[in-house]
């Protein structure tokens, strides 16, 4: 029997996530970015959309790249990796994270589907989502409607992973000199506001009281040097990249 098979890239995702440092470390928790889900042109046709709009969330499947690209044909895989949420000091089995050092480097999200609607050249068609954790330039290898009564189970349990209302409650408190804001356009601050308060850091330096390490972080064109000392997360400049 063949152990492989090819999957064919249907789309790529575009948003303001210029590098992997920032972005949040799940779906959902960043509803303030909104991202282009740009389809290839032989996925573009109107007829494949038909029905979607009805639905609020949908499923994208998507590659880490990064990790595909780097792979060789021999690598082998490990069983255990350390989950960034844990510190990144102890150990869990591979498929008891979302880690993409895995098997098969694939992602999935939930987003809110905002918008089926034409692409700029007029031909074909794109989704507006809101709340994506993907990399600027991701491939995207599937679209599926999420299904509330089957996809939802209210009762679950999350293992060592944080909650939503967690996270947002353990939100840092940004400070931006008014210059320094000024500088981004309008409509890119409140997404980046968001991202910065949910603390970019990994978390085996969130639990340190640092007062002098300069953080950098990628987005929307735009490098945001910071500092953060106790729940205060200090903009410290912001460039052009």
């Amino acid at each position: 029997m063949n152990n492989e098979i090819n999957l064919k890239i249907i789309g790529h995702v575009y948003n303001d996530y210029d590098g992997k440092f920032g972005i949040p470390r799940q779906s959902g928790l960043v509803p303030e970015v909104v991202s282009r889900v740009v389809l290839r042109q032989e996925y573009q046709r109107p007829e494949a959309f038909r029905g979607l709009s009805g639905f609020s969330h949908i499923w994208l499947i998507w590659l880490f790249s990064e990790f595909w690209e780097k792979r060789a044909p021999k690598d082998e895989w490990s069983p255990t990796v350390r989950p960034p949420r844990l510190g990144g000091n102890q150990r869990v089995g591979v498929f008891a994270s979302r880690s993409p050092n895995r098997p098969n480097p694939l992602g999935l999200s939930v987003v809110r589907l905002l918008a089926v609607q034409p692409n700029a050249a007029g031909e074909g068609m794109e989704l507006l989502v809101a709340g994506a954790d993907i990399l600027n330039g991701t491939p995207i290898l599937d679209i599926k409607p999420y299904v509330p009564y089957a996809d939802a189970v209210p009762q679950a349990q999350g293992g060592f992973a944080v909650s939503p209302e967690d996270e947002r409650a353990r939100a840092l408190q940004v400070v931006v000199p008014p210059e320094l804001l000024q500088k981004l356009p309008p409509e890119k601050r409140p997404s980046l506001l968001a991202v910065l308060a949910q603390d970019p850091r990994p978390a085996y330096h969130a639990g340190r009281q640092e007062t002098e390490r300069v953080y950098g972080l990628s987005f929307a064109g735009f490098n945001i040097r910071f500092q953060v000392q106790g729940e205060i997360l200090q903009v410290l400049a912001v460039d052009l990249l």
